[in-house]
């Protein structure tokens, strides 16, 4: 069952994800060489409560942390830790949410830490990023899931990869629908499966989480001893970029972005909907 919201609850979705936002302006400034990935989970926490608002990662599964720090090669549910120590040249994905009146926001992005990255690393930061905005762009009613999908593979396969090869498009993770729980049915796959159909339609009040997850080479995962780190099978470094939208009668509400997603959507062609704050 998808969960359809109301505009009302849309509204404290919407005030989830600023908080989340302001999580990810709050760790992206402190993401610098010398700091540990613990530091940047005792930012959040103190931006948590700083809003009066609930972790939905903490405990979530038994995860022992507040946010998520995925350092390179590690494509997503890195755990916090005083061992990991960021340095010049890593890139690091941030996945953070909140719960406000028992509504969820969740949200990721990519920081570069210091200086002097390669330019695959910036391109790939980029492609993963561009190609979520392409998904969320594709957020219009009457659309099934799969135009979602379609959009974030589509741009991702048309974007050159320096040096030759292919991107690699995780295939074991993917997006969700998200509400009165972190995690709810529809699973969002970042590419095309002929095995998945068309999916639901999309209608006002559907709310998802976008999250294309990218790597340098292989599509492949594996997950670590810890039973939550997953890095790609090759070695390759990998980028992550999240929002969590909502689809209104105006159009997509991007809930995680400062404006509401109203100047990128933009330059994509898309009116974003008001934002019921505002």
């Amino acid at each position: 069952m998808v969960e359809i919201k109301t505009p009302e609850q849309i509204a404290k979705m919407r005030e989830a994800g600023l908080v989340v936002a302001a999580i990810h302006a709050a760790t992206a400034e402190a993401a610098v060489p010398g700091a540990t990935t613990k530091d940047l989970d005792m930012v959040a926490r103190k931006v948590l409560a700083a809003h009066g608002a609930k972790p939905n990662f903490l405990g979530y599964g038994g995860f022992p942390a507040t946010i998520c720090t995925s350092v390179n090669e590690v494509v997503v549910h890195g755990i916090p830790d005083e061992k990991t120590v960021l340095k010049d040249g890593d890139i690091i994905s941030v996945d953070a949410g909140a719960i406000v009146d028992g509504w969820h926001g969740d949200a990721a992005f990519t920081a570069f830490v210091g200086t002097g990255h390669a330019p695959e690393l910036v391109e790939l930061s980029r492609v993963t990023e561009e190609s979520m905005w392409a998904g969320i762009a594709a957020m219009k009613a009457g659309n099934r899931l799969v135009d979602v999908s379609r959009a974030i593979e589509t741009y991702i396969r048309r974007q050159p990869r320096p040096g030759g090869g292919k991107y690699g498009i995780v295939e074991d993770y993917g997006g969700h629908g998200i509400g009165t729980e972190m995690h709810m049915d529809p699973h969002l796959l970042n590419y095309v499966s002929r095995k998945r159909g068309k999916g639901p339609k999309l209608v006002p009040g559907f709310c998802l989480a976008i999250e294309p997850m990218v790597s340098l080479g292989t599509p492949h995962t594996e997950v670590l001893a810890d039973e939550w780190t997953v890095i790609t099978t090759d070695g390759t470094w990998s980028s992550h970029w999240e929002h969590s939208v909502a689809l209104t009668e105006a159009g997509p509400l991007v809930l995680t972005a400062p404006d509401g997603g109203r100047a990128k959507l933009a330059e994509l062609g898309v009116t974003a909907a008001p934002d019921p704050l505002a």
